[in-house]
């Protein structure tokens, strides 16, 4: 079979999900390695933790592909006795290189959003808003819901620990909008474009105000549930394009999330 090096990789990522679609702040792709590096095995996972950097060690990867960036700003020092200088160390040290995709993978066709639509079950879905690109997306239910009733069934199919609804007044949910993460921000464009729910993570206090305000239903999911389904769909699609390369795929499949209902 053929080989494959970091740089093959990281192609087949950006055909997934294009650098031109991340956002101006953001810091996705080949974070730490060598392009040039031959590729056996890829761990593919959401975060570059501690343990699965142990994880990836054990498997004997040469290459972490993440949705979050492990240096997402500038800095100015790698101290092995801090949190991020003593993972960048234990990356280097193990030939370790890291690939991220994060907003890039949040906008495409395919990717985070489009992942988390399909999981909710919505149908007839399309970007919200009349952008060329947008991370949100906007999709109909297959049938009318209460808010309660959605919320419950978000947790179901995401396997949520803790779900949060901001219940906006006595209406259904029938169309839908989803922004994976933090996406609070799209909340009132949502519902400008016909939403009565929308699916998110990281709302605040008056993220929730305001919701309630606009008549418009908030289902907070949390960051890590909303996201965590692409890991497999990213390690599926390098499974195929990478198919004819001779290279292994695994993924994360322990990750939790930080928060937890006590």
């Amino acid at each position: 079979m053929r080989k494959c090096n970091v740089q093959m990789v990281a192609e087949v990522v950006n055909r997934l999900a294009p650098r031109r679609l991340a956002e101006e702040w953001d810091n996705p792709g080949l974070l730490i390695g060598d392009p040039t590096t031959e590729v056996k095995k890829i761990f593919v996972c959401l975060d570059v933790l501690d343990d699965k950097i142990s994880q990836a060690i054990e498997l004997d990867a040469q290459l972490i592909v993440a949705h979050h960036p492990l240096i997402f700003r500038a800095i100015k020092n790698v101290r092995f006795d801090l949190p991020l200088g003593n993972k960048i160390a234990r990356l280097i040290k193990n030939n370790l290189a890291v690939f991220a995709a994060h907003t890039n993978l949040d906008t495409a066709t395919g990717g985070v959003n489009d992942v988390l639509s399909e999981k909710i079950g919505l149908v007839d879905v399309k970007l919200l808003g009349e952008e060329e690109f947008s991370m949100c997306r906007l999709g109909n239910l297959k049938e009318p819901l209460t808010a309660a009733d959605f919320a419950r069934h978000v947790k179901k199919v995401l396997n949520a620990d803790n779900i949060r609804l901001v219940d906006a007044g006595n209406f259904l949910i029938r169309k839908v909008g989803v922004c994976g993460g933090a996406g609070a921000d799209f909340i009132q464009k949502a519902k400008f474009f016909g939403a009565q729910a929308f699916v998110t993570g990281d709302v605040k206090y008056h993220d929730a105000q305001a919701a309630v305000e606009n008549e418009i239903h908030v289902v907070d999911a949390g960051h890590f549930a909303t996201e965590f389904p692409i890991v497999h769909v990213l390690a599926e699609y390098l499974r195929d394009e990478l198919k004819d390369f001779d290279v292994e795929i695994f993924e994360d499949t322990s990750a939790k999330d930080f928060f937890a209902t006590i």
